[in-house]
């Protein structure tokens, strides 16, 4: 049976997930509210487009941070249990994507958590684990959106990663299969928090990036080039 002391550490992870950095630094920095912005998500990608790079990039830095806290405060609670470790981490997400701090009545009445889709909040936690994953996640995850192209599978990328290099570390002995739970709920909150992206992608509307949309700029202009 769970003990507060297992059940603490959780609500504690959700509450540091919670803290919308991309809303803060983007308020500071332009005086606007990034849920009014773009996708309306306080993530990195969105602060970028909202605030330009350096915004993007200290939100995104900031969001993989809240995830690494959230497993440290669950081991200094319960160093023993890597299942808490594991449920703090994906607490973290949930409070990045659904955040306590960003509650806001919609036309219909209805209280609605803003946040983000938990991509750095994934690869935060999943350095918090094991540090090294979190090394390897994002030079992958930097391979994935130049070569791929899509913003949205990248954040997919993250869980994937996760689940590959905890089942290997689990084989091995040398991690808890409990760090599983991470990457598969983990994938279930980015699959969820990205419908409407997964939905273009299926529709092959997406917005793209990197080296395929320079290269499909290029074709284009070669195309629109007078002979």
């Amino acid at each position: 049976m769970a003990s507060i002391a297992d059940l603490l550490p959780v609500l504690i992870g959700y509450l540091v997930g919670s803290i919308p950095f991309g809303f803060i630094i983007v308020k500071l920095k332009t005086g606007q509210d990034i849920r009014d912005q773009h996708s309306g998500r306080t993530g990195g990608t969105n602060a970028m487009r909202a605030g330009g790079f350096w915004v993007g990039l200290l939100t995104a830095l900031m969001d993989i941070g809240k995830g690494i806290l959230a497993v440290y405060i669950s081991r200094q609670f319960a160093p023993d249990a890597p299942i808490v470790h594991a449920l703090s981490a994906v607490a973290g997400i949930v409070g990045h994507n659904y955040s306590i701090f960003l509650a806001k009545r919609d036309a219909d009445g209805k209280i609605r958590l803003g946040g983000g889709a938990g991509g750095a909040a994934a690869l935060g936690g999943a350095a918090g684990l094991w540090w090294p994953s979190g090394i390897i996640i994002f030079i992958a995850g930097v391979l994935v959106f130049y070569f791929v192209g899509y913003a949205s599978a990248t954040t997919l990328s993250v869980a994937t990663l996760a689940f590959i290099i905890f089942l290997i570390r689990a084989i091995q002995g040398t991690s808890p299969w409990e760090y599983l739970w991470f990457a598969v709920l983990a994938q279930v909150l980015l699959v969820w928090a990205l419908r409407p992206n997964i939905k273009r992608l299926m529709e092959g509307t997406e917005r793209l990036h990197g080296y395929r949309a320079r290269k499909q700029k290029n074709a284009g202009d070669s195309g629109s080039t007078p002979n």
